[in-house]
């Protein structure tokens, strides 16, 4: 064989092995891109959030810097008179026309109507979470049907995108009649196009109760510590963890409600809720630097008050958000709903709205 023919075989196989290879790279960037289309997607979370009335101000600035990162805000808006009837505050009255209009900036938010069953007196005062409002009103089907077509009227009239119940508390001997109003319920706002949110307590016993097919169901994953407790985190990851196993047996879409700011310690005993950015505040003149807790995530440190007495401080800031995000979508719960707008700080803002 001449060296011509050698030389022209060993660049045919070299040109082979050469088109073999970038073939071989070719393939494998193409399953690299997928994969990461893949994750990306998987990394994507529907947000909520909560506005509450007695800090509207606050929270429709929080609104206005976030909308691009929420799909839907709960108007903390309807209560109860002392004749079980909705009861609209003064101050909720007037945020609605500006909650509204930011709703609309940006990518449009839904806004949608929570009704909570607290009781505002005549006389000023007020029970909060109240399980007799829920016991008279689920007790017979002329109350429930009463009950589902003033909700209906509220959420129709005031334009909103759909409801949210927060009734909490009920007692053991409630729950049928409180999940038959769920399903007589759910069908009323679908026949008018609307959504339906049912907002569920750690204390539920959702593992004995056949809560009924349609609407999305939020656990509250928060307030593990609190004003009845010593000082520790609003939630742990174990605490979140557990919560969404439990949430396995519910029916349909499930959201896990986490909370932002947390709470002071006053070492005489008193307990106050804090924001992120008073926590904030306070950890400027901290006896100690906050230090981070491995198993919540949250912030916590002491300081010395006004009052000349000693304050523990525990909180979430953007790296406990996430870090509470992450487990809860780790056990399978994708959307998350936050506890509420007012006084997040800037690196929580700026994490809810990417």
């Amino acid at each position: 064989m001449s060296n011509i023919k050698k030389r022209s075989i060993i660049l045919t196989a070299l040109l082979i092995v050469v088109c073999v290879i970038l073939v071989w790279y070719m393939m494998k960037w193409n399953d690299t891109e997928s994969l990461e289309s893949v994750d990306a997607a998987n990394n994507t979370t529907e947000l909520s959030a909560w506005v509450v009335d007695w800090q509207w101000e606050s929270g429709l600035e929080d609104f206005r810097r976030i909308t691009d990162g929420l799909s839907s805000v709960q108007v903390f808006a309807a209560y109860f008179d002392e004749n079980d009837k909705l009861h609209f505050t003064d101050r909720m009255t007037k945020a609605m026309p500006e909650i509204k209009e930011a709703s609309k900036q940006g990518s449009y938010v839904d806004l949608d109507l929570t009704i909570v069953n607290d009781r505002l007196n005549s006389n000023g005062t007020q029970v909060q979470k109240d399980p007799s409002i829920v016991s008279r009103l689920m007790a017979t089907d002329a109350s429930r049907t009463k009950h589902i077509m003033e909700i209906k009227n509220a959420v129709i009239q005031n334009g909103f995108h759909g409801l949210e119940i927060d009734y909490e508390r009920i007692n053991e001997k409630d729950w049928d009649n409180f999940l038959t109003f769920i399903h007589t319920l759910y069908q009323h706002m679908e026949q008018e196009g609307k959504s339906l949110r049912i907002v569920l307590e750690p204390r539920a016993p959702i593992e004995e109760l056949a809560l009924p097919k349609g609407p999305t169901y939020v656990m509250m994953a928060y307030n593990l510590y609190g004003t009845n407790t010593e000082p520790g985190p609003k939630a742990d990851h174990a605490f979140i963890e557990e919560l969404a196993h439990r949430m396995q047996k519910v029916p349909g879409d499930k959201v896990m409600a986490l909370s932002v700011g947390g709470f002071d310690w006053a070492s005489d005993g008193k307990v106050t809720a804090v924001t992120e950015k008073q926590a904030a505040d306070f950890a400027v003149s901290s006896i100690e630097p906050p230090k981070r807790d491995k198993v919540s995530g949250s912030l916590y440190f002491d300081y010395i008050g006004e009052d000349g007495k000693k304050h523990t401080v525990w909180y979430a800031d953007e790296e406990t958000l996430s870090q509470w995000v992450s487990v809860a979508k780790k056990a399978g719960i994708e959307k998350i709903a936050l506890w509420r707008l007012g006084d997040m700080g800037d690196g929580t803002l700026q994490y809810v709205n990417r």
